[in-house]
Parts: structure tokens; C-alpha cells; sequence
């Protein structure tokens, strides 16, 4: 098991420029939030662009404002920081990951086991939430680690903007860490530096009786969990507002036929409370409570609101192989984290009309095992750039309303870039007569074009005078290629008059 924290170092600055956008200066311009402490008005935040100008935090309000003339200060909302922490792991937990919990006041501890595949693997997943979190404005950094601890040091003092640290390697990452990062208080930190402890190498080794007797228990309680020898378990984040139902076991369960009698019986109460609100699971977590306090954790996503407890027992059933239920498992939690409004509706008669084929099991099953990113179909776009003209869309998508382009075949397979070959032509407008590709050569027996295409000028001026003309071609064995010059054969402005191939005809 290994933990991801996620450190959003401007947080307060982020948040205030999401949610006050026309009240946040321009980026250029240094921000600083202030707030009281006693009788003193201190810097509790500060952005990027003061940071680099000596601003920190802790600083007097006065003491800033010598050093940046025009610098802006507005007054901090810890309260709203909070609030909206809340609300980015409640996100977080219903698309990235089964548990979640806030660390406040500026992070998030995710433990995506269970989940991790769906996302292409741990490293995937957290690269995906970074990005996503930096295209919306918040800075974001994150690492993984054996231990919650270790991660969480690793997050806010290596990690750039990602940081994987491999099994077993705790010790020697964390020896040059300053002590901060072992999330001791300020006046326990303040006494280990006046005794000359300056990293947490400094302390590795130190006999534990003096250090417990001098600073008491958190400071090798907290050695000890960054280092794995002292458990830290994840108190997952469980709004009131989500559908949960939960069984507790009197003497722990670990067989699997018993796994699976207790989750169709959580099922069906899950089902019951989701019928009296209106609404479907789209989304729904296990979570396993083993006797020595690690979660093991089942996410199982849907193409379309459900809460028919054959299909979801099924689908939660088909993960007990990837639950490692150790010495036993005592609670059993079942939650619907992403639901959608699921009206009653009556059966149509195959008397009168044949029902369409519900495709939505199937495809339940399969983005279960492989990913919901690996379970698509292909739609048109209004496009005559071929790379440009198809695009993914989930498989139960309604009908974009387009129609495929029939005025010129289309290859079955479409490599995901043209591939540039080798060939001859004997004039611009004719087809090749050979070519070279992947250094096996194929003489043209038969041909058809050119298919002449146009750049859209109107999303690049490179593609203002840009041509391509493109052949079906099919060779002495009976394999037919699309292929393409870029330009017109004459003007060397219109394109590099290089021959590529694009697409392979079944």
C-alpha cells in the first residue's frame, strides 16, 4: 500500500483567485493575505511573485509593505480555505480515488489502491490530477511512498512537481530533510535546532529514552511513521450528504464466499436507500476495514445510472480477488460516491415493439477490467484534416448528429501520425509507383486519386496555403495503403512535397 499526499502550497492564493477572480490582482502584480496573531498583523500567505521578492510567511504586514511598495495585502479567511479544501477532496474522492482526507490547511492524502488501473497505474493517475488541478489554477505538487509520513515530506520538500519514491528507500530519502518535514509543532522544532538537530538524519540514530523524556512521544511517534514502523491509517472523507451503508462484523471475515454473501446483502440496502431518493450509482466504493487498520478498497464506475442489485453485486463480486483481506476484515462499507437521478420507468411490451439491446452491462464490465479511457467508440468531426475529422466519445454517448463523409473512401486503420516513406512519382498529380515503408518495399499495382485536402487557415496560418493530395494505392500482394505528398507537387510554399503514409485499408 502506498500513500499519495498532494501539497497545494498556494492554496489560500489559489483559491481566492478562483473564487474572486475579478477581486485577485494580475499575476504580475505581488499578493500577500494577512491575518492577526495576538495583537500582531502577520503574512499568513504569500504568492509566487512575492515569494521571490523576500516575502514569506510569519512575516509583519508593515515589514512587507517597506519591502514591496505597491503590494497588495487582503485579509485571510482560514475558515473558507477549509470549507474549499473539503470540497476539492469530496471531488478528488468521487473521480480519482476511494479514499481520500483532507490535510489541512494546504493538502490531500490519497490511497488509490483498488483504483490505481482505472487510471493506468499510480504515477498516471497522479500526473492526470496534477494537471488537471494546474489548468484550473491551483498549484499543485504530489509524491508517493511506503508511508503517508514519508510521502508527505517527499510532497513538500523534493517533489517537482512529482516525486516516486521506490520500496524501501525511506531512510535515505528523508535523512537531508529539515526536521519540518517530520510535522513536529514549531516549539518542538525551535528546541531541536538549539540542541544543533538540523536534518532528520540527525536523529535516525539517536537513542529513543532521552529525545522521549526531553520533546515526549510525537517526536518518535513521527519518526516512526514516516519510516513505517508505527501504522498512520487514512480516516477517509464521508460527507453526510453520500449513500452509505456499512456492516460490522463481531468476529472477522476473510474467506471470499463470505466477502461476497455480505456485499449482495450491503447491495441491497444500498439500492433500498438509493430508490427513495430517485437516484442511481454511478460510482460506487468498498471499503474493506482489515483488523490491523488498512482499507482495502473496490471502485467500481457505471456507463449509466443504476441500483438493480444483481448487475451491482456482480461488478463488485468479479473484485474480491484483488482484496487482501490479511488476519480479517470487521467492517464492510458500501458507498455510492457518484449518483445521478434515476426515475422509475415502466418495461415496453415486446408485443408491441422490440426493446433496444442494452449494451450498458457489457460495457460496465469491460471498463471495470480495462479502464473507462479504454472503452470508447469513434464519432465525426466536421473536419476534412483526416487526424482532425474522428474523435473519442464514451460508448453510451447519444448521437453526435453527424454523419461519416462517403464522397471519397476512408481507411479502416488510421495510424495515430502519418509515417513518412519512400517512393517515386513520375508527375505531381500522378500516384506513386512504389514505395518504401517500415523498409519493406511494395510496387503499386493499381492507384486512385488525388484526394486533394486543404489546411483550416482559420485554426493556423501555417496551414493557409497548405495541400495534401492523397492516393489509394494497392500493392502486387493485394494491400491497399492511403498515402499523401504534403503540398502540390509545384509550390514549395504548399507543403514539404514529402511522401507519407496515413492509413491501412482492411
Amino acid at each position: 500500500m502506498q500513500q499519495s499526499p498532494v501539497y497545494l502550497p498556494l492554496w489560500p492564493i489559489d483559491r481566492l483567485k478562483r473564487q474572486a477572480p475579478d477581486a485577485a490582482p494580475s499575476p504580475e502584480a505581488p499578493l500577500v493575505l494577512a491575518g492577526r496573531i495576538g495583537n500582531r498583523r502577520l503574512v499568513t500567505a504569500a504568492c509566487a511573485r512575492a515569494q521571490d521578492l523576500g516575502i514569506s510567511a510569519g512575516m509583519p504586514v508593515s515589514k512587507a509593505q517597506a519591502m514591496v511598495p505597491g503590494l497588495r495585502v487582503l485579509p485571510h479567511d482560514p475558515d473558507a480555505d477549509a470549507a474549499s479544501l473539503e470540497r476539492l477532496a469530496l471531488w478528488v474522492l468521487q473521480r480519482v480515488s476511494p479514499v481520500v482526507a483532507v490535510d489541512p490547511p494546504d493538502g490531500l492524502v490519497i490511497d488509490s489502491t483498488g483504483a490505481e488501473h482505472l487510471h493506468g497505474g499510480e504515477d498516471a493517475l497522479l500526473e492526470t490530477l496534477i494537471g488537471r488541478l494546474v489548468m484550473s489554477g491551483v498549484t499543485a505538487r504530489a509524491a508517493i511512498a511506503d508511508t503517508w509520513g514519508a510521502a508527505h515530506a517527499l510532497a513538500r520538500y523534493v517533489a517537482d512537481p512529482m516525486h516516486l519514491a521506490e520500496v524501501g528507500t525511506a531512510e535515505a530519502l528523508l535523512s537531508p530533510l529539515p526536521l519540518a518535514a517530520l510535522r513536529l509543532p514549531p516549539a518542538t522544532l525551535a528546541s531541536l535546532r538549539t540542541l544543533g538537530f538540523v536534518c532528520i538524519g540527525d536523529l535516525l540514530h539517536q537513542p529513543r529514552a532521552p529525545l522521549t523524556r526531553r520533546f515526549g512521544s510525537d517526536l518518535c511517534r513521527r519518526l516512526d511513521q514516516a519510516l513505517g514502523h508505527a501504522s498512520e491509517p487514512i480516516e477517509p472523507l464521508r460527507p453526510s450528504e453520500l449513500v452509505e451503508v456499512r456492516r460490522s462484523f463481531a468476529e472477522p471475515i476473510a474467506a471470499a464466499e463470505t466477502i461476497a454473501r455480505y456485499i449482495g446483502k450491503l447491495v441491497v440496502q444500498l439500492c433500498a436507500a438509493l430508490e427513495e431518493r430517485g437516484i442511481g450509482a454511478r460510482r460506487l466504493d468498498l471499503l474493506c476495514w482489515r483488523v490491523d487498520a488498512h482499507v482495502q478498497t473496490v471502485r467500481v464506475g457505471l456507463a449509466r445510472p443504476q441500483r438493480d442489485p444483481q448487475r451491482l453485486t456482480r461488478l463488485l463480486c468479479e473484485k474480491i480477488e484483488t482484496i487482501s483481506p490479511g488476519f480479517g476484515i470487521e467492517i464492510l462499507s458500501l458507498t455510492a460516491v457518484m449518483v445521478e437521478p434515476l426515475d422509475a420507468r415502466q418495461m415496453a411490451s415486446s408485443l408491441l415493439e422490440v426493446p433496444a439491446p442494452d449494451l450498458s452491462g457489457l460495457v460496465d464490465v469491460l471498463a471495470n477490467r480495462v479502464g473507462a479511457r479504454g472503452v470508447y467508440r469513434m464519432a465525426p468531426v466536421p473536419s476534412d484534416v483526416p487526424e482532425r475529422s474522428v474523435t473519442r466519445i464514451a460508448a453510451l454517448s447519444e448521437p453526435v448528429g453527424a454523419g461519416w463523409p462517403d464522397h471519397w473512401p476512408r481507411p479502416t486503420r488510421l495510424l495515430p501520425r502519418p509515417e513518412p516513406i519512400e517512393t517515386l512519382a513520375l508527375l505531381p498529380d500522378h500516384p506513386p509507383a512504389w514505395i518504401i515503408w517500415r523498409n519493406i518495399r511494395h510496387k503499386v499495382a493499381r492507384a486512385d486519386g488525388p484526394e486533394r485536402v486543404f489546411g483550416e487557415w482559420w485554426k493556423r496560418d501555417a496551414e493557409m496555403i497548405a495541400v495534401r493530395d492523397y492516393f489509394r494505392i494497392e500493392d502486387e500482394a493485394g494491400e491497399r495503403y492511403w498515402v499523401f505528398r504534403a503540398g502540390d507537387g509545384e509550390h514549395a510554399e504548399t507543403g514539404s512535397h514529402r511522401w507519407f503514409l496515413h492509413g491501412v485499408f482492411g
